[in-house]
């Protein structure tokens, strides 16, 4: 991994390779805009990704793109916070890029839940660089609902996905919703206040218990408990 600012090549270890400003990381970044223990660059066999730990305001980018987790590809340009860094050395794979890394099972959700979801992670999936995941206030002016029963589902949204009490939580919750698929960038849908989309629709959700047993997905359905599997695992079948 070559660090653009000053040049240094940093090889990666065998397995995984901590990113950060901190003391005690592997590859040490002195930029403002980097979290003390920013990212993870781990090995799978062939394989070498790279895990957003989810506790910097300023995220990790893959080729400009915001990630969660991604399987990385020669050349590929990752940038922690500001800090860009070139890798290279990494064995030609038939891998897809647009592939993340997803942990085996989605919890089940309300429709309500997805809702509030779908509007935390809209402004970390849009094209703008470094934006945080929306406020509980955001999230209830768009939904039209109080701040207290936003902060409540996010509260069970937490349980739910095992998001520990600490720092920058909505984000990390952000980043773990982002690696499971289960949203993704769709252009705002403008409907008028208090009335659902004609079709049932969430823009920008790829599934849930309930929109399956309505018959609402329409193509945008990857049920919780169907995520994809690694790039390692299609290979190996």
């Amino acid at each position: 991994m070559r660090i653009e600012d000053s040049g240094l090549v940093m090889p990666l270890r065998p397995d995984v390779t901590t990113v950060g400003r901190g003391r005690g990381v592997d590859v040490r970044l002195d930029d403002p805009s980097v979290s003390q223990l920013h990212a993870e660059i781990v090995r799978r066999g062939p394989y070498i990704y790279v895990v957003d730990m989810g506790l910097s305001r300023n995220g990790t980018r893959v080729n400009g793109r915001p990630i969660a987790r991604r399987v990385l590809e020669d050349g590929d340009v990752v940038s922690f916070g500001t800090a860009r860094c070139r890798l290279g050395g990494i064995p030609r794979e038939e891998v897809d890029p647009d592939v993340e890394l997803r942990r085996a099972v989605a919890p089940e959700l309300t429709r309500r839940e997805v809702d509030v979801l779908t509007s935390l992670c809209r402004p970390a999936l849009s094209d703008e660089a470094f934006v945080a995941p929306a406020t509980a206030r955001d999230i209830a002016g768009e939904l039209v609902v109080t701040e207290a029963a936003v902060k409540q589902h996010l509260l069970r949204l937490y349980q739910k996905f095992r998001i520990p009490e600490g720092a920058n939580r909505r984000t990390r919750l952000a980043n773990e919703v982002i690696a499971m698929g289960l949203v993704r960038p769709l252009p705002p849908v403008h409907v008028p206040q208090g009335r659902p989309p004609m079709d049932g629709r969430v823009p920008g959700v790829r599934g849930t218990t309930e929109t399956r047993r309505a018959g609402t997905g329409h193509g945008h359905v990857n049920g919780p408990n169907r995520a994809a599997p690694s790039a390692a695992g299609r290979r190996a079948s």
